[in-house]
């Protein structure tokens, strides 16, 4: 993976030769992940109700940010006067972006795909918001997260489309393309490419035959958890 390497390591410690179970070692720029880890959310760069010293009394390792409103508020101005992310909420550990995709479901109402990317209606204001690939690399690298990922197209789990299921799952690998030519910062920050498919195991499998042909760290798995039965969600992660 060349100079990529650098902002991520992974080092399997055990394995259950039963189930393949396994815990591990993430090394990332801010902090040492020990895996399987729980990652709270902290929507637009904090917790609520929890300060960051707090989280770290917690023996907390990692938090999640979400790109589109982070772009929003407090804006990749303010963020890149701050010094990214980190220095803005005043946390030393590991950080992680989405990209901006997930509110393709939760604000579908305000939102219109194209193959130029999503546009948004602010749920602020009411502006027009227009999420490229590009535009969220650009923000995910203002921000600094030690992982971020790629935007990618999403469905809602449930749906049953089965030609808006491939557009989409198609898309989302052009997208990659593209995210990855925008990334300015590879040896600092890792880019996660997200398999997409819904519930089809063939488009699964297309997704993540595309996605492990690109120099990454790591992978990410999307479209789930939306609503779809356990029975159904388990073997499109095996």
């Amino acid at each position: 993976m060349g100079a990529k390497s650098l902002a991520l390591s992974f080092h399997v410690k055990a394995e259950c030769k039963v189930s393949k179970a396994r815990t591990g070692l993430m090394k990332l720029p801010h902090y040492e992940v020990k895996t399987p880890v729980f990652m709270p959310v902290g929507t637009q760069g904090t917790m609520k109700g929890l300060l960051p010293d707090q989280l770290e009394n917690l023996d907390c390792e990692i938090i999640l940010g979400n790109t589109y409103h982070l772009g929003n508020r407090p804006g990749t101005e303010v963020l890149t006067k701050a010094g990214g992310l980190h220095n803005f909420m005043g946390w030393n550990r590991a950080l992680l972006t989405d990209s901006g995709g997930f509110q393709m479901v939760s604000l579908l109402k305000l939102a219109e795909i194209t193959e130029e990317g999503v546009k948004f209606r602010s749920p602020y204001d009411d502006s027009e918001i227009m999420l490229t690939p590009e535009k969220s690399i650009e923000i995910q690298n203002c921000i600094g997260a030690d992982i971020i990922m790629q935007l990618d197209d999403v469905v809602q789990t449930t749906f049953q489309d089965y030609d808006r299921i491939k557009e989409a799952t198609e898309r989302t690998s052009r997208w990659l393309d593209r995210c990855l030519a925008a990334h300015q910062r590879p040896t600092e920050q890792s880019i996660f490419p997200i398999v997409q498919g819904l519930l089809n195991p063939e488009l699964r499998s297309q997704s993540a035959k595309e996605h492990m042909t690109k120099d990454v760290n790591g992978f990410a798995i999307g479209g789930l958890s939306g609503g779809e039965a356990k029975d159904d969600f388990w073997p499109m992660t095996l």
